[in-house]
């Protein structure tokens, strides 16, 4: 399982990266887009993946560590996703002010040169 997880999170890391590398300016949206979604794998995955724990301690009880999950990196993953989300929204709009000013979804504005 932690192969598959850790594979998921580097074609995630490895297709954004080359997303945005490309020239037209959604392909740089969807390249944020994946890394987030890497990135927030990666910090889900370092709070232990734990099954059928519980996330907080009990008032009365001695804290044994290995019995329940870590909720920071769920806390702060979903803190990661509504800033991504926000970033996106900002990114979207700053685009498209940008495309009605130059004419064209070209990253650096000039579409066709080589």
């Amino acid at each position: 399982m932690e192969i598959i997880f850790a594979l998921a999170i580097g074609v995630l890391s490895g297709s954004g990266v080359w997303l945005l590398l490309r020239p037209r300016t959604f392909q740089v949206i969807m390249g944020l887009s994946l890394l987030a979604y890497a990135i927030n794998l990666f910090i889900f995955a370092m709070g232990r993946l734990a099954i059928d724990r519980a996330p907080i301690l009990d008032p009365g009880d001695v804290p044994d560590p290995t019995l329940y999950a870590d909720p920071v990196p769920q806390a702060l993953v979903l803190t990661a996703i509504v800033i991504s989300f926000a970033t996106t929204a900002l990114l979207l709009v700053v685009i498209l002010a940008s495309r009605g000013l130059t004419g064209t979804d070209h990253v650096d504005g000039r579409e066709g040169e080589a």
